[in-house]
């Protein structure tokens, strides 16, 4: 597909596409005219891509992590190195810290409706 139905089909801008692919997230083949093909994959790659970044990882991590999350049959791919876990693990916990920060803001919200809602 070329990059147009790609940016369509996942919601994310052509200049957002070429950016991934410039950082090694995204591969594409190139038609004798030069325009950008990808594999039917790559709709999936680029959700993941975003899932990521809207965890808060930047895009080196990313990308660093991207060729570790999945082989090609889609198990589990077992090139992680030890540090990556490590990164990864420390990320998992800061968004562990997120959570709970928003629990508690949404409970602090919810007290504040609820006081405003008495007579």
């Amino acid at each position: 597909m070329r990059i147009g139905e790609l940016a369509r089909r996942t919601n994310v801008s052509e200049r957002s596409l070429r950016y991934y692919e410039k950082q090694g997230m995204l591969t594409a083949e190139r038609t004798p005219g030069g325009h950008r093909e990808y594999p039917e994959a790559a709709v999936d790659r680029v959700i993941r891509i975003q899932e990521l970044f809207a965890a808060g990882l930047c895009s080196e991590k990313i990308g660093r992590l991207l060729p570790c999350m999945r082989d090609a049959d889609g198990g589990p791919s077992l090139v992680a190195t030890p540090r990556l876990v490590t990164e990864l693990t420390a990320e998992r916990a800061r968004i562990d810290r997120m959570i709970a920060d928003l629990v508690r803001s949404r409970d602090t919200l919810d007290e504040v409706i609820e006081a405003a809602r008495l007579p």
